[in-house]
């Protein structure tokens, strides 16, 4: 008869060859452990030395084998380790440590971090020159008009621009875009004054254009280099580069989405609204192209094909901004970007 005080563990005895379980204890009978049911009778027993106990994994079920085939299941797998420790094989299997770490929740999120990659590198660039080539007109208009009223609600406000320089801003503006693809019915000059944007121009999608207070007097009167400025905006616009950065962040918001799951109502507008403002920034290959298509747009209509490169050497002298690129910035760049117009143009002259 095992003693009340030696109890070990709650749980069930199974008998060797059967599915019967009852309800029992296991207990320490001097150098032998003992399985009693209700009644204290014993079921099973054993030395130390000759049971099979399954080393412990996570919280699964121990499992201790007795010499005649039974078998002595229990989820007290803390009391089980206590009694082993005090008998001398307190020592964890490497599977229960790993369980501990949750390897299965490192390996899924290291996977996550990898596809993750995968599709921003591959799979993206892939899906966004599909849905280029598949977008219907109605699209850019719709994505144009809601990030124009995004910004004139946050960042943007109303030209204070007099009538004249507008005037003749427009007229520079409307002989380069009529002579663009799409003609000058397919582009429409917006005049804003920039706040945070500062001395600025941009494209949308549709070819709606928007040219800040601060860029036309930064200019100082120079009409040409504004107009050479809109020129490279239509650049923008006609080799599709705003399409397809909408479509990029809209991938990469939908990205961080898709991982990150239900991330609320609030963030999930920052995501969509920011990625609007975030496609106005463009790769260097992007700028590049734009800045050619300025200076073979200025040379047909007859102006200075050179005058986007006095754009840039203002932002150097009077902005100090002299860097190589800039993730932030629609013209990143400024020193190389400026040497390379007056090497194209040159070219062109030629």
């Amino acid at each position: 008869m095992a003693s009340e005080t030696a109890a070990i563990a709650e749980g069930e005895w199974h008998p060797a060859g059967s599915s019967r379980s009852v309800p029992c204890r296991l207990v320490e009978d001097g150098e032998r452990l003992v399985v009693c049911d209700q009644t204290q009778s014993e079921l099973a027993g054993g030395s130390l030395s000759s049971l099979e106990i399954s080393a412990r994994v996570g919280r699964i079920p121990r499992r201790i084998t007795f010499p005649d085939g039974s078998l002595f299941e229990t989820g007290e797998n803390d009391a089980v380790d206590r009694f082993l420790a005090r008998a001398g094989r307190g020592r964890q299997g490497i599977i229960h440590w790993l369980e501990q770490f949750h390897p299965r929740l490192i390996a899924f999120v290291a996977t996550t971090i990898l596809l993750g990659a995968l599709v921003y590198r591959i799979a993206l660039p892939a899906l966004v020159e599909v849905a280029v080539a598949v977008t219907p007109p109605i699209v850019p208009q719709i994505m144009s008009a809601s990030t124009l009223e995004t910004m004139d609600r946050t960042v943007l406000g109303p030209s204070k621009l007099n009538e004249a320089l507008r005037g003749r801003v427009l007229d520079g503006f409307r002989r380069i875009a009529a002579l663009s693809q799409g003609g000058e019915a397919a582009y429409a000059l917006n005049f804003r004054e920039g706040g945070p944007v500062g001395p600025n121009a941009f494209a949308l999608p549709d070819g709606t254009l928007i040219l800040t207070d601060e860029l036309v007097e930064l200019a100082g009167g120079d009409i040409e280099m504004i107009v050479g400025v809109l020129a490279h905006e239509i650049g923008h616009v006609e080799h599709k580069h705003s399409l397809r950065q909408f479509y990029r962040a809209a991938g990469v918001a939908g990205l961080v989405m898709l991982i990150a799951g239900d991330i609320g109502s609030g963030a999930e507008d920052v995501l969509v609204q920011g990625s609007g403002l975030l496609a106005l920034s463009y790769s260097r290959a992007a700028e590049a192209e734009a800045d050619r298509h300025s200076v073979a747009l200025m040379i047909r209509a007859g102006f200075d094909p050179t005058a986007i490169a006095r754009f840039f050497e203002l932002l150097e002298t009077k902005l100090h901004d002299r860097s190589e690129t800039s993730i932030f910035s629609t013209h990143p760049g400024t020193s190389e970007r400026r040497k390379a117009i007056l090497e194209i143009a040159a070219e062109r002259k030629d």
